[in-house]
């Protein structure tokens, strides 16, 4: 098996030119052995050395994880990051106040000392990437099973992340590539003081809201900037008035000469996660559990948080992240169960498993191998169907549902220490819980959260059989004859957890008997042993899966050794390439491969919030002050699309010129490819970016945060 996986590697490395080059999420280290020809016959003009370098600053230095989710790019050479506007959107909304609202007015810190911390936010540098392959399959055999083989793996795992992270204080990871086929060893360094440095109001920054997320013509300045510190060394450090702006290896220079249609463009970024490789009863599962779990419940949960919204302007600031985050993924699911449909993404991938299936079969050797790979995975996704379901409903319902049973279990573990008596572990214990409960009340209404509580139990006991329904519905159906409206006010009458008065009464004299009583608490105990219960039973079908898709992927590339395979995301560095062009969505339209200022005027509607255009955007327009950011045709570009390879994780990606030069960024993707995690569609697929000439407008003429401009190094 190791002879053939190392055949299938070498014919992976030697045909580059096999695969379109606008699809792939490539690996940096291996782009001079499978891409740097074409991206050169493209219009690159760097070598792979320019890229990518353990040993010499490259571009990978100025890309970084921002936060937990997303990408950004050092642009200075004072530590200044670019990111889009909905990756700071969540610490923008947590420094804001009625008082200093910046989601609606904006903010522009006016020198480095009004620059605001922001707690718990990191920035993470990649140093390096090694290809460790040979070390992991040196411990396993063929003959191991897959609690065995997993064991073996996670063993010599951990002795390379100990070897790696000895006498230092980087993050070392081991991550597995093609479903447990190949894996690299990953090395980062995390710093921790980042500070806000600006952002245009949410009118300019998520112009379009929830109506134009994932649509194409976009007219969204989709960006935010923040500022990374580090101790006098240079090393990270936590937040100190000493420390001083990080000092990169390397910064993006940025073009305001523009781009033409046919441009090379090159994303450096963070996909979070695709499933390119699925077999016919993954997609399936992807499109009735997961997807379709989601467009139910998020669907009623954002409605009556919509409601909550429109009716204060106070609820409407404590939501805004959490319904941006929740709506983001909800529209992508219903995009990508149609893509997938009109696509016929399942016959094709059944046709291709009937081919795996005869290359198997026409075989002895290959059949002693591959031979109950498909079977394999037929049994474990059917098997897990139901249970699957229940896990995805019990995840939307009520742990990133209703709010307050998850807050509820700040409690769980206090009842132990407060029977402990031991006072100094109570105290601390109670302040830790303090400053959760700070976070957790500022961004909640009890009045929402408990309407959201009784749309969630109709909707988890209408759908989930009643074997994978927690305890608490015998109470409901017992003691409440299965009214879920006079439980949840009683709920709310009684727990401890419902407004921070009364859980600040509660924690200044704690007392373990009441935690005990509590319903909140007990309900959401309830939900924890029904969640552990339901993970158990998933579990029992996960070596089939992991087995199965691991040697399907294998085969696979046995199969077609001409074809070139680029790993799914994982939320490690990648490279797309492709070039900047338009598309035609359906019969008899185009779409324009750029949008203009003109577009944003013709889209305002002053009574609805998600077209409103500042006065002053307004008064720029009618003047066609543009400066020096203006396109070769007089007018203001603000996004444009090409056809980069980007998902989840990709947001804030810088697109890159083949000079090297920053020339937009990267924030959404298009509604007509929204089975791209499944199933890329070469000829739809979009990429969406904010024209960097627009951001730094917004920045210059409508900020006048000139300071900031003359930070960055302008190609003009």
């Amino acid at each position: 098996m190791k002879k053939i996986l190392a055949m299938s590697f070498i014919l992976l490395m030697g045909f580059a030119g096999g695969v379109k080059a606008d699809e792939g999420m490539w690996l940096l280290p291996l782009i001079q052995k499978l891409n740097i020809g074409t991206m050169q016959e493209m219009g690159l003009k760097l070598t792979p050395e320019q890229i990518y370098s353990v040993n010499h600053s490259s571009l990978k230095d100025a890309v970084v994880i921002f936060g937990g989710g997303c990408t950004g790019e050092l642009i200075s050479d004072q530590g200044l990051i670019l990111t889009n506007h909905h990756c700071g959107y969540d610490k923008i909304q947590e420094l804001s106040t009625l008082e200093h609202n910046y989601l609606d007015d904006g903010f522009w810190a006016g020198s480095m000392e009004e620059e605001i911390p922001a707690p718990g936010l990191t920035v993470t540098f990649l140093k390096k990437m090694e290809d460790v392959t040979g070390e992991i399959m040196s411990a396993v055999t063929n003959d191991m099973t897959e609690e065995e083989r997993g064991k073996a793996i996670q063993d010599k795992r951990k002795e390379l992340i100990d070897a790696a992270s000895k006498d230092n204080n980087y993050k070392v990871q081991v991550k597995d590539y093609f479903a447990g086929n190949q894996y690299f060893l990953i090395v980062y360094e995390t710093y921790t003081d980042v500070r806000f440095v600006g952002a245009p109001p949410s009118s300019i920054g998520k112009f379009g809201f929830d109506t134009d997320n994932w649509m194409w013509p976009r007219h969204t300045g989709d960006f935010s900037m923040f500022r990374v510190y580090a101790d006098a060394e240079g090393k990270p450090a936590d937040y100190s008035v000493e420390n001083v702006p990080y000092q990169p290896a390397y910064h993006l220079p940025i073009s305001i000469k523009g781009y033409e249609k046919g441009d090379f463009a090159m994303t450096i970024g963070f996909p979070g996660s695709t499933e390119r490789y699925l077999p016919s009863w993954g997609i399936e599962e992807r499109m009735k559990s997961f997807n379709q779990t989601l467009i139910t419940v998020r669907g009623v949960k954002q409605d009556i948080w919509a409601d909550a919204m429109a009716q204060s302007d106070k609820i409407r600031l404590q939501y805004a992240s959490k319904f941006s985050r929740s709506s983001n993924y909800w529209k992508n699911s219903i995009g990508m169960n149609r893509g997938l449909e009109a696509l016929n993404v399942m016959d094709k991938k059944k046709a291709q498993e009937s081919e795996f299936a005869q290359w198997v079969n026409a075989n002895e050797s290959r059949k002693a191998v591959y031979g109950e790979v498909l079977p394999m995975l037929e049994k474990g996704y059917t098997q897990r169907a139901d249970v699957y379901k229940a896990y995805m409903y019990l995840r939307e319902s009520f742990l990133n549902g209703t709010e307050i049973y998850l807050f509820s279990l700040v409690g769980k573990d206090l009842i132990e220490t407060l029977e402990s008596g031991d006072q100094e572990k109570i105290d601390k214990q109670i302040e830790e819980i303090r400053e959760t409960a700070k976070d957790f009340y500022k961004n909640y209404d009890a009045a929402t959260d408990q309407k959201v509580m009784v749309a969630m139990l109709n909707l988890y006991q209408q759908n989930i059989a009643k074997k994978y329904q927690p305890k608490l519905y015998d109470t409901v159906n017992g003691k409440y004859k299965g009214n879920t409206e006079k439980y949840a006010a009683d709920v709310f009458k009684k727990t401890i957890f419902a407004s921070p008065e009364t859980f600040e009464a509660f924690l200044a004299n704690p007392k373990s008997k009441i935690l005990k009583k509590d319903m909140a608490l007990n309900a959401a105990n309830t939900l924890l042993d029904a969640f552990s219960k339901i993970r158990e039973e998933m579990s029992s079908t996960k070596p089939l899966i992991d087995k199965g898709n691991r040697l399907f992927m294998a085969g696979m590339m046995e199969m077609h050794p001409e074809k070139v395979y680029y790993p799914d995301a994982n939320f490690t560095m990648r490279l797309s390439y492709g070039t900047v062009g338009d598309y035609e969505p359906r019969d008899a339209v185009n779409y324009n491969y750029f949008t203009t200022l003109k577009g944003v005027m013709e889209k305002e509607d002053p009574d609805n919030f998600e077209f409103n255009v500042p006065s002053k955007l307004k008064a720029l327009y009618k003047a066609g002050d543009y400066g020096r950011y203006a396109a070769n045709d007089g007018l203001l570009h603000v996004n444009f699309t090409t056809n980069n390879d980007i998902t989840g994780g990709n947001s804030g990606s810088p697109v890159i010129n083949g000079n090297g030069e920053l020339f937009g960024l990267a924030f959404d993707g298009n509604w007509e490819a929204m089975s791209g995690d499944i199933a890329f569609e070469t000829e739809l697929q979009k990429c969406i970016n904010v024209d960097i000439r627009y951001v730094l407008f917004i920045i210059d003429k409508y900020a006048g945060a000139t300071r900031l401009i003359d930070e960055m190094t302008i190609v003009e």
